[in-house]
């Protein structure tokens, strides 16, 4: 029998807890949390999995991707949603240059129409090339844009970041774009 990773908890939690809560008979709240008791049930009956090990796959997650209440009684995806939810998160000012990483395939698209949103509801950017890239080897050979975020503020823009660090915005022009 092939043993159950951390990383298939994972990625089922990003899917149940962004896209499809349905799938997982869950119900969202407006910020995204969802009652821990419920995804713990549904966890258990697909995977027999106990809350110590939902525990370890919240804290050991390499992006940090979910959090839980201060009193462990909700879970929510820190971002990446599809599905509608406000995260509440204040506007913040942004760094002067923040990155975003992806693969060649994409380049020429995103040079002439920027980075849009696609199917979440903002375009997520890191605060360091390093990240960027981890980000963007994920399709492949990455490469790295360079945003300037701080013309992008200074024309109106918006920034949130999540605790885990991740920044997010609502678009990002051609005109803001360089490759790194």
């Amino acid at each position: 029998m092939k043993q159950l990773t951390d990383e298939t908890i994972s990625k089922t939690l990003s899917y149940w807890l962004r896209h499809r809560p349905e799938e997982a008979g869950l119900t969202l709240d407006a910020q995204g949390w969802a009652p821990t008791d419920a995804v713990m049930a549904e966890l258990a009956r697909r995977f027999g999995i106990d809350f110590d090990r939902l525990l370890a796959v919240v804290e050991t997650n390499d992006k940090q991707r979910y959090e839980f209440s201060a009193d462990l009684d909700r879970i929510r995806a820190r971002q990446g949603h599809s599905v509608e939810v406000s995260l509440d998160l204040p506007p913040q000012p942004p760094p002067a240059v923040l990155y975003h990483g992806t693969v060649e395939r994409f380049l020429d698209a995103i040079l002439a129409e920027g980075l849009k949103p696609m199917r979440r509801h903002h375009v997520h950017l890191s605060a360091d090339v390093e990240t960027a890239t981890r980000v963007g080897a994920r399709r492949g050979k990455p490469v790295i844009l360079a945003v300037d975020a701080a013309a992008m503020a200074a024309e109106g823009a918006v920034f949130h970041r999540t605790d885990n660090g991740v920044w997010l915005t609502d678009a990002v022009a051609p005109t803001h774009l360089s490759r790194a």
